[in-house]
């Protein structure tokens, strides 16, 4: 199985972002071949600007950004796991994943669950909350007969949640992600090696790269795939590009059953803790 990584420098111009998005697809499939192709976090649409997300925002089904989602997998005949893009429904806003089959329908949504509320070492404060609310649901899809998890972009600090992944039955896992530049620096690739060796799975980690905002933000990039044993086994450059990766399912096998971790979890079951 191969797995088509679109990396992506995203404006606050939609059509030009579908434009690039649609390029870098093509290019990806063309040459590789690939049966699951992963788009970045907000590569539709991305401002630091809380009016500009929530006009960029689309309602599902229907919507430019889902119509040329749904069209372009069709078109390709591939899995199409749509980085984020901003949902309405009713008066509240989500960080939404969407996942469209090889014939064009919806096989998954995901809203994105913990929302990115910080204040960066340099003085930037974000504040995702303010913005939009928070998914509930673990979501997995299936790509043929291997099942996929979702997450977005600081989800990645939140082990439990790629553990649910895992019981579930997930043997890769896809975070579309625009990782500041200032914590991606340090924690990225320490976080995906992280999530892949306790998981046992091939992490998928597809970043934004550059400046957005005017110049005001700026994400780290270097998407990457991170194998079963935690080592990279693709590595993006600091480029709008795409790359691909082969993923070994066998290997996955023999890694859970050379070190079969998750049968020696005694915390799941372990009854509730008491206090003096």
């Amino acid at each position: 199985m191969k797995i088509s990584l679109i990396q992506m420098n995203s404006q606050n111009d939609k059509a030009a972002n579908l434009q690039t998005a649609a390029k870098l697809i093509e290019t990806a499939i063309r040459d590789e071949k690939p049966q699951l192709v992963v788009l970045p976090e907000y590569f539709a649409f991305l401002d630091d600007d809380r009016n500009a997300m929530h006009a960029s925002a689309e309602i599902f089904p229907g919507g430019e950004t889902w119509s040329f989602l749904s069209e372009t997998a069709a078109r390709h005949g591939v899995t199409l796991h749509a980085g984020s893009i901003v949902e309405k429904e009713g008066e509240d806003f989500y960080n939404t994943s969407l996942v469209f089959g090889p014939d064009g329908q919806q096989i998954a949504r995901y809203r994105k669950i913990h929302l990115f509320d910080v204040e960066t070492p340099e003085g930037i404060v974000y504040r995702e909350s303010d913005s939009i609310r928070r998914g509930e649901d673990v979501v997995t899809y299936k790509v043929g007969d291997i099942t996929v998890g979702c997450g977005i972009c600081y989800d990645i600090r939140f082990p439990e949640l790629f553990q649910r992944l895992r019981d579930l039955g997930s043997e890769i896992i896809v975070l579309p992600a625009a990782f500041t530049l200032s914590t991606g620096k340090d924690h990225w690739e320490i976080l995906a090696r992280a999530r892949a060796i306790e998981t046992q799975t091939y992490f998928v980690a597809v970043g934004q790269t550059g400046t957005h905002a005017g110049g005001r933000k700026a994400c780290y990039g270097h998407s990457m795939v991170v194998n079963p044993w935690g080592h990279m086994i693709a590595q993006s450059p600091d480029l709008v590009t795409a790359i691909t990766a082969r993923i070994d399912l066998p290997y996955i096998k023999s890694v859970r059953q050379n070190l079969p971790v998750a049968n020696h979890c005694v915390m799941r079951s372990r009854p509730g803790a008491t206090q003096a």
